[in-house]
């Protein structure tokens, strides 16, 4: 089994395959670095065009942000659709929803047709508010429901309460097309998709250089290199400096998650529902229940630290306590962080850094569905078969304003925990 990180994912893997690093020469018609979704998807997508793929993985396939997630498959950004409408035009804010719901879609279909059983995907998910914001909730589903037929469901208080029986909570939309999964298992799947279509996949191979001027690419490993027509980057929050500028560009931000131990009757006591849950915070909670409903999958708070806080058990356990104190018996048994890939603009980055060389990155906070469709929308425009990953051409590659750009995420973060907190009030 590759060196994951000590999480439930990794414990539940279903497969246990490691690929070899590369050695010596190899030539294709598209070299991606980095095997994360966007990566991995990109591949699938070209590999089933007839494409020759290699992919470059510097640890294994959903190592980083994609194989230790919440496990939600949503619609959206991380950036609100009000946000992304008062910058670019409600036009072309509907357009970029229109292609979040593809993502999951995507996400959908290919656990159908790859007979993914190992992603266990459940339906649903319940997003609520920690303060009375009826009329607002109202209003949401009525735009999905008017601009894209999309159709979700109020809940009131008291039905929220009926399944979560926590006084913090107020009213909700429940969407039953979301869903959530076991994200390493639908990660390991696809990486087997891409290399039955023809793919090849090393991973321990860390790209440490590269030439990307000529019409021929050539991207460096330590005992090997590619050569291809076509260089797509598709790091995450673990990005090196291979490429400075899109490094420049995006800031790791950390996520911890926590399962528990085996609890069924507790936690079914406060948690009677298997849809995903999540809140309206910045940083707010989200969890689901996994292992059949016997554990619960709790994570939340963003930090800029990169390194995991020595207490990190305990901090969200206070969180998840607070919520419902009823859980105060319950055990930690695992406890974990990763870092998501954030721009400043908190839109995924996707686009051409040069002829050839493309670039596929950001999808913090809403990953599973973005890096669906940030993977398709560059193998189309490799492909010739569409321009749409100019829908994102608004959001570019923004300096992250180096260690400024920090100081400023934190500040921000701590600006919404303080509206968070008096809206609540």
């Amino acid at each position: 089994m590759p060196n994951y990180p000590d999480t439930f994912y990794a414990r539940t893997a279903a497969t246990t395959q490691e690929r070899a690093p590369l050695q010596g020469r190899v030539e294709a018609d598209c070299c991606i670095v980095g095997g994360g979704l966007a990566g991995l998807t990109c591949a699938h997508e070209l590999a089933r065009a007839g494409r020759s793929v290699v992919l470059l993985e510097a640890q294994a396939v959903g190592w980083g942000a994609s194989g230790r997630n919440g496990g939600f498959v949503g619609t959206g950004y991380a950036r609100s659709h009000a946000s992304i409408a008062g910058a670019i035009g409600e036009a072309g804010a509907d357009a970029l929803h229109a292609l979040s719901i593809e993502g999951m879609e995507m996400v959908r279909r290919t656990i159908e047709e790859l007979g993914i059983a190992s992603a266990e995907p459940l339906p649903g998910k319940l997003g609520v508010v920690r303060y009375d914001s009826g009329d607002a909730l109202e209003r949401s589903r009525d735009r999905l429901a008017r601009q894209h037929g999309y159709e979700v469901e109020f809940w009131p208080t008291e039905r929220v309460r009926t399944v979560l029986r926590s006084p913090k909570y107020h009213q909700g939309l429940y969407d039953p097309r979301c869903f959530h999964i076991h994200p390493l298992n639908y990660a390991r799947a696809l990486a087997a998709a891409v290399e039955a279509g023809g793919g090849r996949i090393f991973e321990a191979s860390r790209a440490v250089g590269t030439e990307l001027s000529g019409a021929e690419k050539r991207v460096a490993t330590a005992s090997g290199e590619v050569r291809a027509r076509h260089v797509v980057f598709a790091g995450g929050g673990y990005t090196d400096r291979l490429v400075p500028k899109l490094r420049a560009s995006q800031l790791p931000i950390a996520t911890y998650v926590l399962t528990t131990e085996e609890a069924p009757e507790t936690i079914g006591a406060v948690i009677g529902t298997r849809a995903a849950i999540s809140d309206d915070r910045r940083a707010g909670d989200y969890y689901r229940l996994v292992a059949g409903g016997r554990r619960l999958l709790w994570g939340g708070r963003i930090t800029t630290r990169t390194s995991e806080p020595h207490d990190l058990a305990a901090l969200l356990r206070r969180t998840m306590i607070s919520t419902y104190p009823e859980l105060a018996p319950l055990k930690v048994e695992l406890a974990w962080s990763g870092l998501m890939s954030y721009a400043r603009h908190l839109m995924p980055q996707i686009g051409e850094l040069q002829p050839g060389v493309w670039y596929c990155q950001g999808f913090g906070g809403h990953g599973l569905n973005t890096t669906a469709i940030g993977g398709r929308v560059v193998a189309e425009a490799l492909l010739g078969r569409g321009r749409r990953h100019e829908l994102f051409a608004p959001f570019g590659l923004v300096w992250n304003g180096g260690p400024f750009g920090t100081l400023a995420v934190q500040g921000t973060y701590w600006s919404y925990q303080l509206m968070d907190w008096w809206r609540e009030r």
